[in-house]
């Protein structure tokens, strides 16, 4: 068994809700953790960046006081994300309020720094970063993150091509601490594959945005209902770092998914004008053939657990 932190070992279901760009807010992140599962969101999705502070303070606000009504059956913890990269100049402020609010688990990306992890370390919290490949891993863990989200083929936004399969057996060669796994997973059927191959937690992002609680446009979530795995291209053309994005989008923005240029990867851009210019382009992941229907979160949360109960009963 994975050696999991206090903050992760009794999760009353083993999913992360992954951090949704311009989607999460704190009224996802909170019918998440509520619902039973890890909720989080992108430190950036807050704009200015004096409105984290308001969101940190709503989240752990309500969230204990849920927690005092139902102390039999406490919510899930909650995560903020934070972009390691350059060009997110943001990074120091916003983890200067995760280390004020005493956020439980911080979500690493594109980039792994020591300072960060030492920052969460400081109150107790927990990092977890995400990784493309094996490589990445090592590279995170020796710099100190707690655990690793793996991100396979298949992935909604940000992703890399790795088998699932050949991505956690790898992993788990050399690691026993928490992993996550993401890419296409948006059943309770795919959550139970993903302990089974050797992962504590399923990582799931594009089935949450099908949900009432999604700060997504109407279309985006009805897209997402409409579309299947043929409707998601792999482009870097966006940020500059590959990953899958709705096809009818493109279109709408008047251009040919199936003829997309290549960017330039030293021009990415997190939080600036080239990620506005693509707020239109809907990031999305290849498990979107199993969202049937726009629901709550927490009808959503229930349908997964019984197509989790049910998977296990098959197998046992």
């Amino acid at each position: 068994m994975s050696k999991l932190p206090a903050v992760l070992a009794n999760l009353p279901f083993p999913v992360i809700g992954s951090p949704l760009f311009i989607i999460s807010t704190p009224q996802l992140v909170i019918a998440q953790c509520i619902a039973g599962v890890v909720g989080s969101m992108p430190a950036l999705n807050a704009r200015p960046a004096e409105q984290l502070e308001e969101w940190l303070i709503e989240i752990t606000e309500t969230l204990a006081a849920y927690n005092l009504a139902h102390p039999d059956a406490p919510a899930a913890p909650f995560a903020i994300n934070q972009i390691v990269h350059k060009s997110n100049d943001r990074l120091d402020h916003d983890m200067a309020m995760c280390v004020k609010y005493k956020v439980p688990i911080i979500i690493t990306s594109l980039g792994a720094r020591e300072d960060i992890n030492a920052a969460a370390h400081s109150y107790g919290g927990v990092v977890l970063h995400d990784v493309i490949n094996n490589k990445h891993a090592h590279k995170a863990i020796e710099k100190g993150a707690d655990g690793l989200i793996a991100v396979a083929a298949g992935a909604g936004g940000h992703a890399g091509l790795k088998s699932p399969f050949a991505l956690i057996q790898e992993i788990r060669q050399w690691f026993d601490g928490p992993l996550a796994l993401s890419g296409s997973i948006a059943t309770g059927d795919a959550v139970l594959a993903a302990q089974a191959m050797g992962a504590d937690f399923a990582y799931i992002g594009s089935a949450f945005i099908a949900t009432d609680e999604a700060r997504a446009a109407e279309a985006y979530k009805q897209s997402i209902v409409d579309s299947d795995s043929d409707d998601i291209v792999y482009s870097n053309l966006f940020t500059g770092v590959h990953g899958n994005y709705l096809a009818p989008s493109i279109r709408n923005a008047g251009m040919d998914p199936a003829n997309l240029p290549e960017s330039d990867p030293s021009k990415m851009n997190f939080g600036g004008d080239k990620t506005k210019a693509w707020k239109d382009i809907w990031g999305c992941g290849q498990g979107i053939g199993a969202v049937h229907q726009v629901q709550s979160t927490a009808d959503f949360v229930a349908q997964l657990k019984r197509q989790y109960a049910d998977a296990k009963e098959r197998i046992a």
